[in-house]
Formats: structure tokens, sequence, C-alpha cells
């Protein structure tokens, strides 16, 4: 689990590369937003958190799954990352800011990530 980076991941990548070629200018985990998000659109007050399926418990993913050891632990772990980005979100909202979430095996398909870039900001 060490090995887990929370920064610069593969997905996030994938996600601002395609903003990046969509000529959208973008900011990196505002320290100054409730949740940090992993990408800020200033212009259009969107923040974009690139959410690990594991570590926010993607509802219907594969990845999903809970570590068979030490359950307990885990199981309160996960349980309130998900309540901690519930309550960001909503903090956000609050403030005015549009909350877009990316799955990491959504981002795993290039082209239907694009597309729904594509849609939520052209909304």
């Amino acid at each position: 689990m060490a090995q887990i980076r929370s920064k610069n991941t593969g997905p996030e990548i994938a996600v601002r590369k395609i903003l990046c070629n969509l000529g959208f200018k973008y900011r990196l985990y505002k320290k100054d937003l409730p949740g940090k998000p992993d990408i800020v659109l200033p212009k259009i007050k969107t923040a974009v958190f690139v959410n690990g399926c594991f570590w926010h418990q993607h509802e219907g993913c594969k990845r999903k799954s809970s570590p068979k050891s030490n359950t307990k632990y885990w199981e309160e772990k996960l349980k309130k990352n998900v309540e901690r980005q519930n309550e960001n979100i909503k903090l956000l909202k609050d403030l005015g800011w549009k909350v877009f979430l990316i799955w990491e095996c959504e981002a795993k398909n290039g082209r239907l990530l694009e597309r729904k870039i594509k849609d939520f900001l052209h909304e």
C-alpha cells in the first residue's frame, strides 16, 4: 500500500491530457478548496476529483473489494474516505463550485473518458 501514489496517478494524467487537448487551463491540488481537488478549472469554477475505485469504494466496480485481513480497520477507513469526500463535495457546491467525479476504471478507456469530460464541460 505504501507504493500507491496520491498525486500524478495514471488516471489523473489521462484526464489532464484530455483537458489540455480541449484547450482548458487548470490548476492542480488547490489546497484552499475543501477536499483539495485533483484538478481545478478556475474559469468555469469546476473541481475535478479523480477517484481510485478501491479507496473511494466505487459502487458496482470490481475494484471496490475489501482486503481480507484486518477487515474492521479497512471497513472503517474506507467508510471515512467516502464520508469525507461527500462532505467536501457538499462544501464545494455550497461555495458555488461544480464538482465532477471521474473513477479510475473510467480512465482506462480514453475515448469514453474524453466523451464523458466533453459532456460534463459542455452542459
